[in-house]
């Protein structure tokens, strides 16, 4: 790439290397604009005489075709490519969804001197229309190869991010308590509530009952039987892991315990098992309060029908000091 001041009548087809203004501070042109055979007509009527420009070289791709390069290869999923000024291409979402991030090959791309990245972060959840994604290069211009280097990375590798949709999402809820079910529903129904409502859902399937081990599991099984997204266990009493009475219970329903403890605070009690596809979350603490816990980090992928690993909620401590 190569930046000369060059006469306005010859400047056609050739990038602006800075914004012109009009005298009174209204912007004409933005930097990075390709000049057409209009814009030297306006120029000339606004008296300028020569410009500052530059011109791609062999070997070299503008900064727009290359943002869209990349962009359409990062991104899968439920999602619009939309080309802004500056050299960027943004990611939007079409759909509610959750976005699922790659983080190291985020970064090895983000290596890279020609072209960078950004995303929401990993597991957050997105409404239709906005923007989860944004690709900028280096002004103007990227070599050639450094573009070929990073959607050849791209395409071994696969998409950095996806869009997963959030469509009619079903979620299961439990309310137990040693003495009375319905004791635990009034604690912790309206806060259940306020949750889901985050992420545009509500409780689907209730139940309620004294928190022993064959009542939760005879309610397990009648939740498990409407096959929702998730199913969440709000419990009054603050169990000790796999060994409790809930734990137990998800093993009675051949339940798998996936993971038992989470990096995350508030809620580090978190027992993640599955029966099949359908998450089962015991989250002792995290029903008692409106405030994010551990249960709004995991809560959109499960929504998503995406099947969290122990691995996955271990990430999680990076940032999982909520409060």
């Amino acid at each position: 790439m190569r930046a000369q001041t060059v006469d306005v009548k010859s400047s056609t087809g050739r990038v602006l290397c800075c914004t012109v203004f009009r005298p009174g501070g209204k912007k004409l042109l933005a930097k990075g604009h390709v000049i057409s055979e209009e814009d030297v007509r306006v120029l000339e009527t606004e008296g300028l005489e020569s410009i500052w420009v530059t011109e791609l070289e062999d070997g070299e791709v503008s900064e727009d075709e290359a943002v869209c390069a990349v962009a359409s290869e990062m991104g899968c999923g439920s999602l619009e490519i939309r080309l802004a000024a500056g050299g960027r291409a943004n990611l939007l979402a079409t759909e509610n969804c959750c976005v699922l991030v790659d983080d190291e090959l985020l970064k090895q791309i983000n290596c890279t001197a020609s072209v960078v990245i950004a995303t929401s972060t990993n597991f957050s959840y997105a409404v239709a229309g906005q923007r989860i994604a944004t690709v900028k290069s280096a002004p103007f211009a990227v070599a050639k190869d450094q573009l070929q280097a990073i959607t050849g990375i791209l395409k071994e590798r696969g998409p950095i991010l996806q869009a997963r949709p959030v469509r009619t999402p079903t979620v299961g809820a439990l309310y137990t308590d040693p003495i009375s079910g319905e004791r635990a529903r009034q604690l912790f129904e309206n806060i259940m509530r306020q949750r889901l409502e985050r992420f545009g859902v509500g409780a689907n399937f209730v139940l309620a009952c004294t928190e022993d081990e064959n009542s939760v599991a005879r309610c397990l099984q009648h939740l498990l039987r409407s096959k929702p997204c998730v199913i969440l266990v709000a419990s009054t009493t603050a169990p000790a892991g796999p060994e409790d009475v809930i734990g137990q219970a998800m093993l009675r329903v051949d339940g798998q315990v996936e993971r038992f403890l989470a990096p995350v605070e508030p809620g580090n009690l978190l027992l993640l098992s599955y029966k099949d596809d359908v998450p089962i979350i015991s989250a002792p603490g995290c029903f008692r309060s409106a405030k994010p816990n551990v249960v709004d980090l995991i809560l959109p992928p499960l929504l998503a029908r995406y099947h969290v690993t122990g691995w996955e909620v271990a990430c999680l401590g990076h940032g999982g000091l909520l409060a």
